[in-house]
């Protein structure tokens, strides 16, 4: 290190002059002896036992007692060799791959040796930001390594570079990102040969949003070291996001050429042939990166969504399973089983399990939420409004329970209470189609003359239209009962013939009956509640002992979820 080279030069230039020898006023200086022998000591040491000893001597001469000089540079002698016995204990934790199980007691040991450096001698940067990295290791104290940080920047470095990680270190740290950002830009400035403050400055760039300038970053990183093949890796997750597929996978290759034995490369391939799609390459990765390392629960995770995607639900959930066995109580494994189990049909099973997630989280919205969503998919439509009921009451304008619970009440032909929902809903979701064609279709299809609204759903439906490009059966039917609605039984009949066109095997049925109604004249209507029906029956029996005729109304069916 230039600190001890520095000391070096000092103490053979004193004992060059005699200041660290006999002379006038030995007898003040009854601790000089030791103090030359520790200087000795310190030329030869090479093992920590050596720098102990001249630890011991300087003490033991400063005890003694020694003149305003001899103490100066016995205390600058001493500050050095903790430090330097600091930092190669040090060495033991950074170096070792595996790390030493017993690296927090050499931790203490580094600390105890460079906290008392810098008492000894605070114009220390290197020893401030040691201080700061055994700090950041696991339960180390996270406020003491930011003030060494700022210690250790405001002293000059004699290696930029080192200063250079010093500011990288403290971005890490920093929860401003413009003052990330001015930490990373000046590490670069002071380094800008520095591939470890490139890396790390373009890694913010892409957190932050700005691929194009991460991608200048790790480009110029590349050049600078082309053996590191975490920045391959990181460049080509910055491609993708640019969608530049194919540089990104050339990247990659890179990356594994360099580190073959390590499954990150596949992993970030799967990824990039995820985004394109093209899950079949995807999961030849990621049974690669299995292969190589079979226990490895984020690969099995990974290869579990592929197998989903691929509509492989028994090989997804035999992945997951994997990985829970491994890592029984792993939150992204028990998520993604919950969500498996759902699209395979298992709700029963789905709900057990979400029920014990939300165990240990209660107040997860997120899984309090898919509860709900289930338990409508169950038709226990009654809880799903008690549950999205219960979101609401923490959190008014949680557009997604708001339209949650309009689903579940028009489900029960509640159509009043659905369509308040969906009103404060598009408020807060303005761009979700699902809310713009629900609301349009109970705004189409109420049997209640006083909630329908011919001309508003129309414009809602075609806002639903646009959104997905006119390319779901589901949405043009809509379409098609506002316009039946508002008397255009032409334009009725045009888009319920599109939406039988486009509508899957389950779907044809009912989109055919809905048709067959319009060319008929008919508009649609949906049930009331059963509660409902029960008065509107009793009603029409009053009408009927009146001699007064009901009013005519359009086809009926039971409510379904119309998403």
């Amino acid at each position: 290190m230039p600190m001890l080279r520095s000391v070096r030069f000092v103490v053979l230039a004193l004992l060059a002059a005699g200041a660290l020898s006999g002379g006038p006023g030995q007898a003040e200086n009854e601790g000089r002896e030791d103090l030359d022998r520790a200087t000795e000591a310190k030329l030869e040491a090479s093992t920590l036992s050596d720098l102990s000893k001249v630890i011991e001597l300087c003490q033991s001469a400063l005890k003694k007692g020694l003149d305003e000089e001899n103490a100066r540079f016995a205390k600058q002698l001493l500050a050095s060799t903790h430090f330097q016995r600091g930092e190669n204990v040090s060495k033991t934790i950074f170096a070792a791959s595996p790390p030493d199980p017993r690296w927090p007691q050499f931790r203490r040991l580094a600390l105890t040796d460079l906290e008392k450096a810098v008492e000894l001698d605070p114009k220390q940067p290197e020893a401030f930001f040691l201080i700061a990295q055994l700090n950041l290791l696991p339960d180390g104290d996270a406020k003491r390594a930011a003030e060494a940080l700022d210690q250790s920047i405001a002293l000059k470095f004699d290696d930029p570079r080192l200063r250079a990680k010093a500011l990288a270190l403290r971005a890490g740290l920093r929860k401003d990102a413009k003052k990330k950002l001015a930490d990373l830009d000046e590490a670069v400035r002071i380094a800008p040969n520095s591939p470890v403050a490139l890396r790390t400055r373009g890694l913010e760039y892409a957190k932050q949003g700005k691929p194009e300038k991460a991608l200048a970053d790790f480009q110029k990183a590349v050049k600078l070291d082309p053996d590191h093949a975490p920045t391959y890796e990181a460049q080509a997750m910055v491609l993708a996001t640019l969608k530049k597929y194919d540089e990104a996978l050339v990247s990659l290759d890179q990356a594994q050429q360099l580190d073959p034995n390590s499954i990150a490369p596949l992993m970030r391939r799967a990824q990039v042939h995820s985004l394109q799609s093209n899950f079949a390459a995807a999961l030849h990765d990621l049974d690669q990166a299995v292969t190589m390392k079979p226990d490895n629960v984020v690969v099995l995770i990974l290869r579990a969504e592929v197998h989903h995607e691929l509509g492989q639900l028994d090989k997804a959930l035999a992945d997951a399973d994997k990985a829970l066995e491994l890592k029984p109580q792993l939150k992204p494994a028990r998520r993604l089983r919950v969500m498996l189990l759902a699209d395979a049909g298992k709700l029963g099973a789905a709900v057990d399990d979400l029920e014990e997630l939300l165990e240990d989280d209660p107040d997860d919205v997120t899984l309090r939420l898919q509860l709900a969503m289930f338990h409508h998919a169950q038709k226990k439509t009654k809880k799903a409004v008690e549950l999205f009921s219960a979101i609401l009451a923490d959190d008014p304008k949680n557009g997604h329970a708001l339209r949650g619970r309009a689903d579940s009440l028009l489900g029960i032909g509640k159509h009043a209470e659905a369509i308040a929902d969906y009103e404060k809903a598009l408020k807060l979701c303005s761009e979700e189609s699902g809310i713009y064609n629900n609301l349009a279709w109970v705004l189409a299809t109420s049997p209640d003359d006083k909630l329908r609204n011919g001309r508003r759903a129309v414009k809602l439906a075609t806002k639903a239209c646009e959104l997905t490009k006119y390319k779901k059966a589901h949405i043009l039917s809509t379409l098609a009962a506002a316009y039946a609605e508002t008397g255009g039984m032409n334009d009725a009949v045009k888009w319920a013939e599109k939406a039988v066109e486009l509508g899957g095997p389950d779907k044809k049925e009912a989109l055919t009956k809905e048709l067959e109604s319009y060319r008929a004249g008919k508009p649609w209507r949906e049930l009331l509640s059963d509660e409902k029906q029960e008065d509107k029956k009793a009603e029409k029996k009053k009408e009927r002992r009146k001699g007064i005729d009901p009013p005519p109304g359009g086809a009926q069916r039971p409510t379904f979820r119309h998403e």
